[in-house]
């Protein structure tokens, strides 16, 4: 965008120069997105809902391996961890659960995580089928930087 030079004292505001404040304006108009959506509210357990500009988020989006090729019976869990920058509060965490070899042990899995910290999440995944599995997890982490 075209930088518009300050009028000098005692300058008149000629046509030209007013022609540059308006198209400066119209163009900074332009670049601004006209959503209706510039808040997100995190109501996080044990906290007040919070209300924050969009543009004040921060997201996480993270892979963590489960299992490689392993062998699990019905019943069997593995606990996991994921490591994140800094929050100001426990930020809100998604774990969807990724059947990386397609097989029916890695198919009937669960995902359960533990109350999120402004550093850290840990979970679980819980098998119901036996066999060999290579499971992974999703995570979406959601929240407002420290």
């Amino acid at each position: 965008m075209a930088k518009i030079p300050l009028p000098e004292r005692g300058q008149p505001l000629d046509v030209t120069y007013i022609y540059s404040m308006v198209d400066a304006i119209n163009s900074l108009s332009a670049s601004i997105p006209s959503t209706t959506y510039k808040y997100l509210t995190l109501d996080i357990p044990g906290r007040p809902s919070e209300t924050e500009k969009t543009s004040n988020a921060k997201i996480v989006l993270g892979y963590k391996q489960v299992t490689t090729t392993q062998t699990v019976k019905p019943g069997d869990t593995v606990s996991f961890d994921y490591d994140y920058a800094d929050f100001k509060f426990p930020p809100i965490v998604t774990a969807t659960p990724v059947n990386i070899t397609g097989t029916v042990a890695g198919k009937n899995v669960s995902v359960v995580i533990d109350p999120p910290t402004t550093t850290k999440v840990t979970g679980l995944v819980r098998f119901y089928e036996g066999g060999d599995a290579t499971v992974g997890v999703n995570l979406m982490i959601i929240g407002i930087p420290n």
